[in-house]
């Protein structure tokens, strides 16, 4: 049984690993044909600690965020499908 779920993981992870390299792969070639780009206007919040544990909530505005046509996330900037779910930062 143990062996079974060992090989099992072993093969998850390898195929997860497959996973983010054929990602980044394709994320190369949009980026050849500048199509990996683009961006997302996101809600910007600032959270300030105040007396007696309270905290005081600031909108900042709107900004357009950069991110990847992908998967995972690339060369630091989020999957444009997580930020269109996660419009709200707070910082």
């Amino acid at each position: 049984m143990t062996k079974q779920l060992a090989r099992a993981l072993k093969y998850i992870l390898i195929g997860a690993v497959v996973l983010y390299f054929a990602d980044w792969a394709a994320l190369a070639i949009k980026l050849a044909h500048h199509a990996g780009l683009g961006s997302v206007n996101v809600s910007q919040y600032l959270a300030t600690p105040l007396k007696g544990q309270k905290e005081e909530y600031d909108y900042l505005g709107s900004a357009d965020q950069p991110c990847v046509k992908s998967i995972f996330p690339h060369n630091s900037d989020l999957p444009c499908w997580w930020l269109e779910r996660h419009k709200n930062q707070w910082q």
